[in-house]
């Protein structure tokens, strides 16, 4: 068995830094191309492994949880979701986490948000003036927060809605907005509060604003149970005063900012960049606008749900260009053995989605996008994971799904849309995440 590390990148840890952060699917293919599939990045000279070889990630999965540790959040990300965020709790908590969420996110509660979803897909897009082109990443972020602030916070349309909106866009704009301030997730040195004037101090305090009014909603809530409704701050509440320990404010607050963080740019990027695939490419757009047609003039948001190519679309669209390149790392908390590598403990496994959605002999050209290879063949979740694997797997993945066919379906039935340039677009990064261009635009009729 082999002791050592997997191949090391062969560049200087700095420039493995600065290319993760700059060019993250140039320097991936590079390393799949160059190291095959496991092979180990330096980034502030700290180890991790990656991995995406389907059956070492199968093997990987396997194992028990509990020889597994979690990397604590740092940066902007760590700072805005909290020690107690599911995304990276130690096992047992995290268990709890999980076991608490499947108990709200049911398919009674998730199939309760059709009317949400369809009624603030139709709000937002009843703004497209007809011939004036839109930026198409900004509209799927408006949609998408708007469902989040709803379902998570239970924001109603309003000035608290619109105060939240501002604040939190705000943040998120400012920290992802550029590479310079994105640099803020990846290098420590710069996380020092040296005031306001200071990039890591303005993030502090415009995340300090969007605390007050968390805890402020938390504390309404505890002293007037008649401000409990079915939003999942609500029904956290109402677990936790029937469990035997009751969620602290700040493990609440934690909780809401996690869901925030993970389904709001997430969905916004998936949403924007299935309506560049379908309408860049017309056999899609026209196959597709045939199956939801085909339900009728007045179709049951359940059934469009359950449409073969719908689901296709969507689940390429996820394959091509995951929101998240990797999945949870996971930490050895003893010896772990992996193929023919015996990991000791402290290593760094880092399960990459977007190398195991772009290996040849699973998907075909996998530049191109063709929806058609999810109707060819079942793929297992080792082969396909867009929302991790495992025991980290995103808790909301099937609401994300549910949401995503949801809007598209109801912005196809509703308007004509065309690219405004022909040219291809590619991600960029966007703090932790990849994201579309803001200056992907469409142009919008009615139909």
């Amino acid at each position: 068995m082999k002791t050592k590390l997997p191949d090391v990148v062969n560049i200087p840890p700095f420039l493995q830094t600065i290319q993760w952060i700059s060019r993250p699917l140039e320097f991936l293919d590079a390393c799949a191309r160059n190291y095959g599939d496991i092979f180990t990045v330096r980034w502030n000279n700290f180890p991790q492994v990656f991995i995406s070889n389907p059956e070492d990630l199968q093997e990987l999965f396997a194992i028990n949880p509990k020889f597994f540790g979690s990397i604590p959040g740092n940066g902007p990300s760590g700072a805005l979701l909290g020690e107690n965020s599911a995304i990276w709790s130690e096992y047992e908590q995290h268990q709890r986490q999980r076991k608490t969420f499947m108990s709200i996110f049911h398919g009674e509660y998730i199939s309760s948000a059709v009317g949400l979803i369809t009624d603030i897909t139709k709000q937002v897009t009843s703004n497209w003036i007809p011939g004036k082109p839109f930026s198409v990443r900004l509209s799927m972020q408006e949609i998408s927060l708007q469902i989040i602030l709803r379902t998570v916070l239970g924001l109603e349309q309003g000035e608290k809605l619109e105060q939240f909106k501002q604040l939190y866009t705000s943040l998120l704009d400012y920290v992802t907005g550029s590479p310079l301030v994105s640099s803020l997730l990846f290098f420590n040195f710069l996380q020092s509060d040296l005031g306001s004037w200071s990039p890591w101090g303005r993030f502090l305090r415009q995340k300090s604003h969007i605390d007050r009014l968390i805890y402020s909603e938390i504390q309404q809530r505890r002293e007037d149970f008649k401000l409990i409704g079915t939003d999942v701050l609500s029904l956290l509440l109402s677990v936790s005063m029937e469990a035997d320990r009751q969620f602290s404010d700040i493990e609440l607050r934690d909780e809401v900012m996690t869901l925030l963080f993970a389904g709001h740019e997430s969905s916004a990027s998936a949403l924007a960049w299935a309506l560049y695939w379908i309408h860049s490419l017309p056999e899609v757009r026209d196959r597709l606008l045939e199956e939801i047609k085909a339900l009728g003039s007045n179709p049951n948001p359940m059934d469009i749900v359950q449409l073969p190519y719908l689901t296709s679309v969507c689940r390429e669209t996820l394959r091509i260009y995951p929101p998240g390149l990797v999945a949870i790392a996971r930490i050895a908390k003893a010896p772990i053995q992996l193929r023919n590598y015996v990991f000791e403990t402290g290593t760094v496994l880092v399960p990459c989605i977007y190398l195991t959605h772009q290996r040849q002999e699973l998907y075909p050209e996998p530049k191109r996008f063709r929806p058609e290879r999810f109707l060819e063949r079942k793929f297992s979740p080792f082969e396909y994971l867009p929302f991790g694997g495992g025991h980290r797997r995103c808790i909301g993945m099937s609401f994300a799904q549910f949401e995503m066919k949801l809007v598209l379906a109801t912005i196809l039935l509703n308007f004509r849309l065309s690219m405004v340039s022909n040219r291809s677009f590619k991600p960029l990064r966007r703090g932790a995440a990849m994201a579309p261009p803001v200056n992907m635009k469409m142009i919008a009729s009615p139909v």
